[in-house]
């Protein structure tokens, strides 16, 4: 009881430190704000906290705070309620598609609710600033301008607000172990796309900014002169122009077409957001730096805490090459490190590229592999054929492969297992696409669950024969089903007809499947190359809270050694203004020396919680040394109880030189269930297919969950969920 009144009350917390952050950037433009801001300033400058820290508490506190209090809640939050978050009960209807197109993907009904609110506030917040500006509209002394070139000048300057706005929100999706979106249940990968929406905002919103500006410069014929000036107060316009165009460099390189046949251009040139942010704090200043630092802060912890996570080493222990090209490795992990289906790791294999990361889903079950985890890689690309070639080039000369030293990031995935509440599932996998349904499969299978769907059906649609290997580490569930799972798959060959003399079944596919297993790391030392994962999310909350304190403290701190005390010379102003010396004035410091304060105060802090984080990772690495001393480890894994099949083995077809049609599929699956269900929709593959399923769960119902009477012959609900494979 206590618990959970705990957990009501760190929920409140939360919901009042988001929308206290809100109501900020909605009344930030408005006059009253503006005023009321002034005398706020005017009465913390004069007190031990000063200016600085009075916009850290008001601007960048409550974003950082509700990180940690989201950290200890999830902490707190009952592992039962965590695998089954919800119960049986349908999935929210906002999150139907309502838009799919080629060209921006599958649009849930609820992002379209956040995308319309977030232009309605860049809406309103242009509006009010144009607004006053035209108002109180002053010619520039230096710069000889007609009225409307005046005007357009203001609004130009405003742009610069917009595009403010989008940088503030920018590095949010792309949090892993801080993220706050695992609190609403999205995964990294979907909320990836959020960043390059707001992304693509920021820059075009800079442009229009930047671009206009330079043209009324070219107008006054003073372009040179205040572009190279280095001001000591207020903008720096070079620092400006440097992060206009590293922006406008980051978004070219980001675009598909490029990323996807130059994926290390892209990495190498993203990694220019540092000089990016940079240049952005010396243009803006630090009263609007503030605004933008809750992101900044959180990820470059964020960035800290994962550089750490890596440093450790682990091994391969085996590897199973497919006839398809595929490869799947199997790396030892911690016995107590458990993570939700459709979960995915950042790998790195420094024999082959010291700096690549890539994504691959975990194929293997922490319910069912205790000490192993696995992954499958199609080898497609440039990194991953060079995996298969040094580990085929082993296997052909029978000498034995020792060390292959990999390094991993994660594992990262949902905070709760979604696809438990619903009574029956309906998945739908395109090549490689299969990955995260091979763990979900032997979670179903699992024994320990209290609450299972019943029903599921596999749709697998595959180019060649080669690739129905896939399905080969799930093949104990597939013909010998466990807790009564029904389960019915039809598997598509696209580009292949049917071999005369050939296997006709897929069991005998299985059966026939070409996998060599090769042993490597069969003297590895589990204590030392174990993956342990990321800190649990208490000692994650603590760490932010560490780093956040030492920003503070040191952001103070350094304001008062660096910057002219306020409050002294007020004070000594006071007096001799009083005595008729001299009448007060402000004395103002160069605009770069609180950029320099923010810049150091951000460096240690960082580098604090790093430290911190190696602690807590050798205290844990010591510990778990100790505890494998004293333990026998059986590596092994899957080990299934058989039971009679319930399904009889005709169910799982293979269909030859045709593509699934998915609304036939559908309606038969439907036809076979009794009464009410709720169908968990998962899609992964490739984009074509996932459309094309989410049009068919789009006719079904419109945006909110209003039924469209004219389509529905069964009152079945269809709750689509797309999966990533690749990032």
């Amino acid at each position: 009881m206590g618990k959970m009144l705990t957990l009501l009350v760190l929920r409140l917390l939360m919901n009042l430190l988001l929308i206290s952050w809100i109501s900020l950037w909605i009344i930030k433009p408005t006059t009253v704000w503006i005023q009321s801001w002034r005398q706020a300033e005017d009465t913390f400058k004069h007190t031990f906290f000063g200016y600085y820290g009075l916009s850290f508490a008001v601007f960048t506190f409550p974003p950082i705070a509700l990180s940690i209090i989201g950290l200890i809640y999830l902490s707190l939050l009952p592992q039962q309620h965590r695998l089954t978050r919800g119960g049986r009960s349908a999935a929210i209807t906002v999150s139907r598609p309502a838009i799919i197109s080629s060209f921006i993907g599958i649009v849930p009904c609820f992002e379209i609710v956040a995308v319309i609110l977030f232009l309605v506030f860049l809406a309103w917040t242009f509006y009010v600033r144009v607004n006053n500006d035209l108002k109180k509209l002053m010619p520039v002394k230096t710069m000889n301008l007609d009225l409307w070139q005046l005007k357009y000048f203001r609004v130009a300057t405003r742009f610069g607000l917009l595009a403010e706005a989008c940088l503030s929100l920018l590095l949010f999706p792309v949090l892993r172990g801080l993220s706050m979106f695992r609190l609403l249940n999205i995964q990294f990968a979907a909320s990836v796309k959020y960043h390059v929406w707001l992304g693509t905002g920021l820059v075009f919103f800079s442009l229009v900014h930047g671009g206009s500006t330079l043209f009324i410069w070219g107008i006054s014929h003073n372009i040179e002169e205040e572009i190279w000036k280095w001001q000591r107060t207020g903008r720096v316009y070079v620092a400006g122009v440097i992060s206009l165009v590293i922006g406008l460099l980051m978004w070219i390189t980001s675009l598909p077409q490029i990323r996807r046949k130059c994926f290390e251009t892209f990495y190498y040139t993203h990694h220019l957001y540092i000089v990016f942010l940079v240049s952005f704090l010396f243009h803006a200043g630090d009263r609007h730096f503030y605004w933008i630092l809750p992101g900044v802060f959180l990820f470059g912890l964020d960035k800290t805490l994962r550089i750490v996570q890596s440093r450790s080493e682990s091994r391969i222990l085996s590897a199973r090459l497919y006839s398809c090209k595929a490869v799947e490795l199997v790396l030892p992990k911690d016995p107590r490190l458990n993570y939700a289906p459709s979960s995915f790791i950042f790998m790195n294999i420094p024999s082959i590229s010291q700096f690549q990361w890539h994504p691959f889903s975990i194929t293997s079950s922490s319910s069912v592999d205790k000490h192993t985890m696995s992954v499958m890689m199609k080898c497609e690309g440039k990194w991953t054929d060079s995996v298969y070639k040094k580990l085929e080039e082993a296997a052909d000369s029978d000498t034995k492969i020792n060390n292959i030293t990999i390094r991993v990031e994660g594992p990262y995935g949902p905070v709760s297992v979604d696809f438990l509440r619903y009574d029956t599932l309906f998945l739908v996998a395109g090549g490689i696409g299969i990955t995260p349904f091979l763990n979900i499969l032997q979670e179903l299978a699992c024994q320990n669950r209290l609450k299972t769907p019943k029903s599921v059906q596999l749709v697998f649609s595959v180019r060649t024969f080669q690739d129905i290997n896939m399905l080969v580490p799930v093949s104990p569930i597939l013909f010998r089903p466990i807790h009564n799972l029904n389960l019915r798959i039809k598997v598509f060959v696209t580009q292949e007809k049917k071999h005369s003399n050939g296997p006709t079944t897929l069991k005998e596919y299985l059966a026939q499947s070409q996998v060599q297993t090769i042993h490597i790391g069969t003297d590895v030392d589990f204590s030392r190359f174990q993956i342990l994962g990321h800190e649990s999310f208490r000692r994650l909350a603590t760490l932010v809270l560490v780093a956040l304190l030492t920003f503070l403290g040191l952001l103070i701190g350094l304001s008062h050694f660096f910057i002219p005390n306020e409050h002294k010379k007020h004070s000594n102003s006071m007096k001799l203004a009083a005595s008729g010396a001299m009448t007060p004035a402000k004395e103002k410091v160069p605009s770069w020396v609180p950029d320099l304060v923010i810049i150091v105060a951000y460096v240690i802090a960082m580098t604090i919680g790093g430290l911190a984080a190696i602690i807590l990772q050798w205290r844990r690495q010591h510990r778990e040394t100790l505890r494998m001393t004293k333990e026998e480890v059986n590596p092994q894994g899957r080990n299934f109880t058989e039971s009679t099949p319930i399904v009889p083995m005709e169910e799982h077809r293979i269909h030859i030189g045709e593509r699934p049609k998915f609304k036939e599929i559908l309606s038969e699956f439907e036809t076979s269930l009794r009464g009410l269900s709720s169908i968990g929709v998962l899609v992964c593959g490739p984009e074509s297919m996932k459309e094309a399923v989410a049009s068919i769960c789009r006719q079904r119902f419109q945006c909110f969950g209003v039924d469209d009477s004219r389509t529905i012959h069964n009152k079945v609900n269809l709750n689509f969920h797309s999966l990533n494979f690749s990032l």
